[in-house]
């Protein structure tokens, strides 16, 4: 297929019709592709892997009807945004995600991750923690909370066999894209509870992973995960990271999320130093944005416009 082809193809799966708009943004030396809908206080949401940000087609809308500008960006390397041969590291990523805020002509925003971007949402309260008002987080623990249980809970180890896998080269990123992506059409269905997602959805995802070079920057911040643990700039994230999130957070999981237990993600408020408000999904896997969007939505919306968000 031409360079012309590809981006065709490209944007056939990135610029999906809704409600929203679709347009880029340049930020931290990148550009980046966003997705928004409605006005109001800024509500940034990040997607994770193997996804992008189609993951919060429901959330945009009810977000916007619920009276936020609600923002859904592809992170580097996926979907719309610049395939950089650079910057995968979570402190660049997060500086992305900052640096978008601030490109949006806001001055702070409520940050809405999951997954990998549920670690960027993290990592960027801490970060800059003057640009991030309030903090949900779903699907992942504190970056602490999350090291800590890969290197020492067997069975977190064992659930995060993909991110192991990765450390080989080359071969992941062909694996992901053999056979039209079926890889992401198993990993979304095994890592789902039982409302399964339909076969248009995991559809749409496939596509979007046979985008050329996606699958490599897709995979390149959990090599960065691992590799970096052992390293300078591993152990100094790790440190740096020690500083505590002064901003209100809501922590969000699925009861039965095979690829992050429950118990892995529970204790990641002893790293906030704000009102902290975890909410467990019973019957929900790895993606309960997902899989329920309504429940979803409805938690998030109510608690960012709780006033005194602590009251349980």
């Amino acid at each position: 297929m031409s360079t012309e082809g590809h981006s065709e193809a490209r944007s056939a799966v990135v610029l999906r019709d809704g409600p929203w708009t679709h347009r880029h943004v340049a930020a931290n030396g990148a550009r980046f592709h966003i997705a928004e809908q409605g006005d109001g206080p800024l509500v940034l949401l990040l997607h994770g892997f193997p996804q992008f940000w189609w993951t919060w087609r429901h959330q945009l809308t009810a977000l916007a009807d619920a009276g936020y500008r609600a923002v859904a960006m592809d992170l580097r390397g996926v979907g719309g945004s610049d395939r950089t041969p650079r910057g995968y590291d979570p402190a660049n990523l997060a500086l992305d995600v900052t640096g978008v805020i601030r490109s949006l002509g806001e001055p702070d925003a409520a940050l809405v991750g999951h997954d990998l971007g549920g670690y960027l949402a993290w990592t960027a309260a801490v970060m800059r923690p003057k640009l991030v008002r309030r903090l949900a987080v779903a699907s992942m623990p504190h970056p602490r909370s999350w090291r800590s249980a890969l290197l020492r809970d067997p069975k977190q180890t064992v659930a995060s066999g993909s991110v192991w896998s990765f450390q080989r080269p080359w071969l992941p990123e062909r694996a992901l894209v053999a056979d039209e992506a079926a890889e992401v059409a198993r990993m979304l269905t095994e890592w789902s509870g039982p409302r399964q997602p339909d076969e248009e959805t995991v559809e749409v995802y496939r596509r979007a992973m046979t985008i050329p070079s996606t699958a490599h920057c897709a995979i390149e911040p959990y090599r960065w995960m691992v590799r970096s643990i052992a390293r300078p700039d591993g152990i100094q994230f790790n440190r740096r990271m020690k500083r505590p999130v002064q901003v209100p957070t809501l922590h969000l999981h699925g009861s039965l999320d095979p690829v992050l237990r429950t118990r892995s993600s529970a204790g990641s408020g002893e790293y906030v130093e704000a009102p902290y408000r975890w909410r467990l999904f019973d019957g929900l896997g790895h993606f309960p944005h997902e899989e329920d969007p309504v429940a979803f939505s409805t938690e998030l919306i109510d608690w960012l416009k709780d006033p005194e968000p602590d009251r349980r």
